[in-house]
C-alpha cells in the first residue's frame, strides 16, 4: 500500500499520510496544525476566493488554525468557533448532532448564545479544513441559521471525494478517496 499522497495546496507540496477508514476505504490525511506555511497560505487563498462577510466561524478542532488566520489576515479582531462540549463560560447553549468521516461516533456542536446573539443578521462565512461527506459544514449551518445569522460562503482548503462535485463550497483543492491499496478512487 502507498503510504502517503502527494499535493500541493496554495503553492506548498506537502506529501499527506494515507489512512485506512474501512476494509474498502483509505483517506488522506489533511492536518494543519503545527504547519505555519500552510496555515498562512491557505487562508490567503481562501480570503481571496471569500465572498463579503461579517463574521467566520468554524467547528472545533482542526480548523482552529486556519479561522485564526484568515481573522488575522483580514483584520478582523473576532470570529466564532462551535465547541464539542459545552464550557462553563458559555451561557444560552444551543446544539446539534454530526456524523464525520474521521470520528467513529455521533458528536455534538454547541454555541454559545453571546456568539449567536452577534450573528443575528450578520453575513456569515463557515469553514472547515475538509469538506468530506458535507455534515460538518451543513450542522455549522444548522446552528448560524439558528443564531438568525445570513450564511454567504462554505469554505474549506480541500474538498474530498464528491464534495469536490458541489456548487454550494469554495475550496482551494480536491482531495481524492482512496482504494485500500493507496490508490485513487475514480470519480
Amino acid at each position: 500500500m502507498k503510504s502517503t499522497y502527494p499535493m500541493t495546496i496554495a503553492g506548498c507540496k506537502r506529501d499527506l499520510p494515507l489512512c485506512k477508514a474501512s476494509d474498502t476505504l483509505t483517506i488522506g490525511a489533511f492536518v494543519i496544525f503545527g504547519d505555519v506555511e500552510l496555515t498562512v497560505a491557505s487562508a490567503a487563498a481562501l480570503l481571496e476566493k471569500a465572498p463579503e462577510f461579517d463574521y467566520m466561524i468554524a467547528p472545533e478542532a482542526k480548523a482552529i488554525p486556519l479561522i485564526h488566520e484568515m481573522a488575522r489576515q483580514s483584520g478582523r479582531n473576532d470570529y466564532f468557533l462551535v465547541r464539542k462540549a459545552p464550557k462553563l463560560y458559555m451561557n444560552g447553549v444551543f446544539s446539534t448532532e454530526v456524523k464525520s468521516i474521521t470520528t467513529e461516533a455521533t458528536q455534538k456542536l454547541y454555541m454559545d448564545g453571546a456568539d449567536a446573539a452577534k450573528m443575528k443578521g450578520k453575513r456569515i462565512l463557515l469553514l472547515d479544513d475538509v469538506i468530506s461527506t458535507g455534515e460538518s459544514i451543513a450542522q455549522l449551518e444548522t446552528l448560524v441559521n439558528q443564531a438568525g445569522g445570513i450564511v454567504v460562503g462554505r469554505m474549506a482548503i480541500l474538498a474530498e471525494g464528491d464534495a469536490a462535485k458541489r456548487d454550494d463550497i469554495i475550496f482551494l483543492e480536491k482531495l481524492p478517496l482512496f482504494d485500500p491499496e493507496g490508490n485513487p478512487l475514480e470519480d
